[in-house]
């Protein structure tokens, strides 16, 4: 563990650029800093390269000043994370795959804008991360397309998500001939979703994997870009179909069966959530289903 004096003289050096503004800002003396960065470089190496005008970091000196600020941006998140009475201020962390993570990033906006003392992080990541981070701990909450066999994570149903086929606007794609003429756009998830739906909804065919693959994007909010230019037909989940801004420009193919994912909050056991990030839950359930998301959210289970 580095004297957190020391630390302070070294960041505040390579902010300042000048040992003199250095002692000045931190109200000690030249001697006392050259000391701190002496007693830092003895343990790490040479730190600065000493110039004229101002000293330059070293690759070592480098790696400190982004171990300090790692260090500031902790102490703000245990902060956050310590302001556990307040419903409407503090640290919402959350992370979700893409689709569900497309429909709630607006509301999660729009009540940071309402609260303003509330400080949302969000990250989109498939599932395997979203079990990780959360395990982890280093996401208070996320979302998941299944429960997760694993003790250390609590899961609570939170939404159903149908899998939807999606052809350009005008195109047909009630037959196996007409998904084979417009081709595949895919996506990390395509191949095992378009098997889920396509096996059911047309048996005794091929198969996806014998599609023809006209596009693909990792960025869910630009696979139906290829659809709405007539380049191709995808199968994904429901809400990513509904953020898309111009659902003129693509139609969903109704039919049976129905293939509907559901949606797990998850968080760690042994933590429950806290009373901030089961408001935004809360708000968060009543707003997708007043959108058609039939989601009624539990912040209470296992």
């Amino acid at each position: 563990m580095f004297n957190p004096h020391w630390l302070l003289s070294f960041r505040t050096l390579a902010e300042e650029g000048s040992f003199t503004r250095t002692a000045e800002r931190l109200g000690i003396t030249q001697a006392a800093v050259s000391q701190h960065i002496r007693h830092l470089e003895k343990r790490l190496g040479p730190l600065l390269v000493r110039k004229a005008r101002q000293p330059d970091l070293t690759p070592e000196g480098k790696a400190l000043l982004e171990y300090c600020l790692e260090l500031d941006k902790a102490e703000r998140r245990l902060h956050l994370r310590l302001s556990e009475s307040d419903t409407d201020g503090g640290e919402v962390s959350i992370i979700t795959p893409g689709s569900i993570g497309l429909t709630i990033f607006p509301h999660l906006l729009a009540m940071q804008v309402a609260n303003p003392a509330l400080v949302v992080r969000h990250r989109f990541a498939p599932d395997y991360e979203v079990h990780d981070a959360i395990a982890q701990n280093r996401f208070e909450m996320g979302l998941m397309s299944y429960r997760p066999d694993d003790p250390r994570i609590a899961a609570a149903w939170f939404a159903e998500e149908p899998l939807e086929l999606v052809v350009p606007a005008g195109r047909s794609g009630d037959s196996w001939s007409a998904l084979t003429g417009l081709g595949f756009i895919d996506h990390p998830d395509g191949l095992p979703m378009a098997t889920r739906l396509l096996s059911r909804r047309f048996p005794g065919n091929p198969g996806a994997r014998h599609l023809p693959v006209r596009g693909f994007s990792n960025q869910v909010g630009l696979i139906l870009e290829f659809v709405a230019r007539g380049l191709g037909f995808t199968v994904i989940p429901q809400y990513a179909r509904r953020a898309f801004p111009r659902q003129n420009e693509i139609a969903v193919v109704d039919g049976d069966p129905r293939i509907v994912d559901t949606l797990w909050l998850v968080h760690r056991s042994e933590w429950p959530l806290s009373r901030r990030a089961r408001r935004v839950i809360e708000e968060l359930s009543r707003l997708l289903a007043a959108a058609g998301g039939g989601s009624t959210a539990s912040t209470h289970g296992n």
